[in-house]
Order: C-alpha cells, then sequence, then structure tokens
C-alpha cells in the first residue's frame, strides 16, 4: 500500500513538473509577443542595414579560362628497348608518378606562380603596370597604410629594371607580398574540375576590379602552364641533350678515323712492297677505329630517335578552350536576399538580447526577496 502510495506521488510530481514548463513556456512566450514592436523594429533596422549594404556593395567580376589537360604516362612500350639507351649512360623511363596532372591544381595555389604573376607587367587604360601595384590601388591599400610611410610610398614598379628588382626584394616587400598572395589564394583563385571524369579544368578569378580578374586569369594560366609542361619534361629534355651530344661526339670521331686513313694512303703512294706495316697497320687501326663508332653511332642515333619519342609522350596537351573576354560576367548582391537575412539576424539578436535582460530582472528581485 505504501509502495502504491509512493508511485502515485511521483507520477503526480512529475506532472506538475511538466505542467510548470508548459506554463514557464507560454510566460515566456507571452512575454516576447508583448515586446513584438521591439523585435520587429531591430528586422526593420537590420533589414535597412542589409538593403543598403548590396545597394553600394561593388559588384564582383569573375573571369573565367578553361582548357584540357592530357598528361600521357610515359615509358609505356619503351621498357624492351631503353635499356639499350642505359648502355650510354640515359634513363628513358622518364615517366613517373612525382608529377602527376593532379599537381597542377596545388600549383595554381602555390606562392611562386602567384607571386610571379603579380610581379608581371601588363597594360591597363594604356599604361603599363604591375598587376601588384594594380591590386594595391584598386584595394586603396596605401590609405589604410597612410600612417606607415614606408608602405605609403610602396611601389613595386621603378623607373628603371634594377630599380623595380631592387624594389622587389626588401623584407617589407616580401612581407607584403606574402599577406597579398595569402588573400588571393582564400578570396580571389579558385581551381578546379568542371567534371571529375573530365580533364577539363576551370580557372576563376573573382575580384571587384574587371581588369585586374582578367589580366591575372590570363597571366597566371600561362605562367602555371608553361612551368607544368617544363618540368613534367625537364628530365626528357635532359636525355636528349645527353644523347645528342655523344651522337655529335662519336659522329666527330668516326669521321676523324675515316680521314686518317686516306692521309695514310695519301702519305704513301710509292710504298715498297716489302714495307706494308707503314701502310697496312694504320689504315686498319683506323679502319677499325671507324666501323666500331660507325656501330656505336647506329646504337646512338637510335636512342636518340627514342629519346625524342619519349619526350614528345612526357609533353602534356594543354588545350585552352575559353579565355575571359571583355565585358566579364559580373556576381551582384540580392538586395531583398540581403534583407531578409539581415532582418533575421536582428531579429534573433533582439529575442536573445531580451531574454537575457529578463532573466537578468528576475534574479535580482529574487536576490532582493
Amino acid at each position: 500500500m505504501a509502495a502504491s502510495d509512493e508511485v502515485s506521488k511521483r507520477k503526480k510530481k512529475d506532472e506538475v513538473s511538466l505542467k510548470e514548463i508548459l506554463l514557464k513556456i507560454r510566460n515566456w512566450l507571452q512575454f516576447l509577443f508583448s515586446k513584438w514592436w521591439i523585435i520587429s523594429l531591430f528586422g526593420i533596422l537590420g533589414g535597412i542595414l542589409g538593403f543598403c549594404y548590396a545597394t553600394f556593395k561593388k559588384p564582383v567580376y569573375i573571369a573565367t579560362t578553361t582548357f584540357v589537360l592530357e598528361d600521357e604516362k610515359g615509358g609505356g612500350g619503351l621498357g624492351s628497348i631503353a635499356g639499350l639507351a642505359s648502355m650510354a649512360g640515359v634513363d628513358l623511363q622518364t615517366g613517373g608518378g612525382v608529377f602527376q596532372g593532379d599537381n597542377i591544381f596545388e600549383l595554381y595555389k602555390s606562392r611562386k606562380m602567384v607571386a610571379q604573376t603579380l610581379l608581371t607587367e601588363v597594360l591597363i587604360a594604356g599604361k603599363k603596370q604591375l598587376l601588384i601595384d594594380n591590386y594595391i590601388d584598386f584595394n586603396k591599400l596605401r590609405e589604410k597604410w597612410s600612417e606607415k610611410p614606408e608602405l605609403a610610398h610602396l611601389h613595386f614598379g621603378g623607373k628603371s629594371a634594377s630599380d623595380a628588382n631592387a624594389a622587389r626584394t626588401t623584407r617589407l616587400t616580401d612581407s607584403v607580398i606574402n599577406v597579398i598572395v595569402s588573400d588571393i589564394t582564400k578570396n580571389y583563385l579558385f581551381v578546379a574540375k568542371q567534371d571529375k571524369k573530365l580533364n577539363i579544368i576551370k580557372v576563376d578569378v573573382k575580384a571587384s576590379n574587371e581588369d585586374f580578374a582578367k589580366l591575372f586569369n590570363e597571366t597566371i594560366v600561362q605562367n602555371v602552364n608553361d612551368f607544368y609542361v617544363r618540368t613534367k619534361t625537364k628530365k626528357a629534355l635532359e636525355n636528349v641533350k645527353i644523347l645528342q651530344q655523344k651522337t655529335d661526339s662519336v659522329r666527330y670521331v668516326m669521321n676523324g678515323a675515316i680521314n686518317r686513313a686516306a692521309y695514310v694512303a695519301d702519305a704513301t703512294p710509292n710504298l715498297n712492297q716489302v714495307r706494308q706495316a707503314q701502310r697496312a697497320a694504320p689504315i686498319q687501326r683506323s679502319q677499325f677505329s671507324a666501323e666500331t663508332n660507325r656501330a656505336i653511332l647506329s646504337t646512338l642515333i637510335q636512342n636518340l630517335e627514342l629519346a625524342k619519342i619519349s619526350l614528345r609522350k612526357e609533353a602534356p596537351l594543354i588545350q585552352v578552350i575559353d579565355e575571359p573576354v571583355y565585358p566579364l560576367s559580373k556576381s551582384t548582391h540580392s538586395k531583398i536576399v540581403y534583407f531578409i537575412l539581415i532582418s533575421f539576424f536582428t531579429s534573433v539578436i533582439a529575442i536573445i538580447y531580451l531574454i537575457m535582460a529578463r532573466i537578468y530582472k528576475l534574479e535580482m528581485e529574487s536576490d532582493d526577496n
């Protein structure tokens, strides 16, 4: 009997607790509804701020380049023949996984490529200017640096090439370049594949300055693609140069041996038949040297042609499909969207403020009692 009474009391306590929670929720909702005008005022003011922001915010121009990257894996089919080249100290197996196609994405984000692009001189509005100086101008960084004289008058482009190079290699300019490179890789430059199944790569540059977006896009695509091709073909090109040098050297020695044999014959026109060693031995040595070098030359020429084929196989095909053209497409800010979002955000802030203020008031009243 006592156990059943205890269970009933516990149920009654739980019911009372749930009822209290619901009453508190209703009280809080009534309180917030009673302050609707404050919440609405904050919402309207926030919406107006969002509308004004979208109105005066500069549009973002988008420069887009798409290109096809066909990266053929080298070395296939040459394994059985490449052993011949190893006799000359040349490795035709230039293919490998060290620098595959997807690494081109990281090249676009590298400091080397971005900084090289920023320090490229371009023609803007009929005036030659470095891209980094144009970036500083349209972002009005010199106004922000007005309190720092060494930055306020900073120009990377000098009156002469030596002045420009000197201006680019100081500790101060390096730190400025690092900051700008970081900003560009995060907020300006976007590189991705249009489709994972395709080898079409899309490079977007977004900026509030139309000239900068277009010229930076064109310049970095050119710089990165050239660097990528040079790096991919570097080893194969070195092999071709080595084989070409060896081929020219052996050909020179062979031609010299042939000429020496002729010189020996010319030097002894009326040779005594008893003294054949004066002519036969030198001629035979020269002929043997010529025949040996001829065999070596034949192998080297074959290997040289294989190396040239390998070089062509290593060279990736990069074909630009679309390039940025004026006028660039631009992304504008929707006034209605910004009005709704900022209005909602400020309304939530007003609700949180009212709740915190009432909780504080209730706590102060309970302490007084």
